[in-house]
């Protein structure tokens, strides 16, 4: 009997250039699982998503940009993290046809930055305020870090752009960038921050692995910061999705 065909894939908008296609295509390929299949599907809306279910026999997906939130409405059921986080970027699908939201975006970050961390770093700022900041935001309350986060206005309280100063740099000692400004093609864009007050007192954290040094990070090691990319948060997360969807 041949073994039962497994179907995997990716849900977001403008996504020919991710990461997660090649992965799990090359990652089937070491584990010599010809069964298992991976691909994109590019939604210009959320809505599509229903005709995606309906159409494909699906395993399992994983979610990106910018439906980590709005895909929720869409679930049956979710785990305990992603219900306290409020996103979600994978979904199991089990043999009802049962949908549930899962959030390993916060374990890749957590498990890619605490071997980084010392005791003198107590503060990070969080640039954007998408789906992707609210699992920063949970990895670093497990790692006792607090957090502020800037937006484009200020909603919720958050800071905006033109809010930070020489005072907001020196009282975070992390810098992370959770929008997706600097993504490929767009590569000499960057996040509008004052970069002349980060120094080697900052660790500069781009979730951001396409293209490998953004400009953020650039910016941010010349003037002496620790600088890390978003590739090793996205192999930890992919690999935390592959275990859920297998569980």
């Amino acid at each position: 009997m041949l073994p039962e065909k497994k179907t995997y894939g990716l849900i977001g908008k403008n996504i020919n250039y991710s990461f997660s296609k090649n992965y799990f295509t090359n990652k089937f390929i070491k584990l010599k699982s010809k069964n298992c299949s991976y691909t994109n599907f590019d939604l210009l809306n959320i809505a599509e998503f229903e005709n995606i279910i309906l159409k494909n026999n699906l395993n399992g997906l994983n979610v990106t940009i910018p439906y980590k939130e709005k895909i929720i409405p869409y679930l049956d059921s979710l785990d305990l993290e992603a219900k306290l986080i409020g996103a979600v970027n994978t979904i199991k699908i089990d043999s009802n046809k049962k949908l549930k939201g899962y959030n390993t975006d916060y374990i890749g970050f957590l498990n890619s930055i605490k071997i980084h961390l010392t005791k003198k770093h107590k503060k990070a700022i969080i640039l954007g305020s998408g789906g992707a900041s609210k699992a920063i935001i949970h990895a670093l309350k497990k790692l006792e870090i607090t957090s502020i986060t800037v937006s484009r206005n200020n909603l919720k309280g958050n800071l905006t752009y033109n809010d930070l100063d020489r005072e907001v740099f020196n009282s975070c000692q992390i810098i992370i960038n959770c929008s997706p400004v600097g993504t490929y093609p767009k590569v000499n864009e960057c996040p509008n921050i004052p970069y002349q007050y980060i120094d080697s007192r900052h660790i500069c954290y781009d979730l951001i692995y396409n293209p490998e040094e953004t400009q953020f990070l650039k910016k941010s090691r010349l003037n002496n910061a620790f600088v890390i990319n978003g590739m090793k948060m996205l192999k930890l997360q992919a690999e935390e999705s592959w275990k859920i969807w297998n569980s």
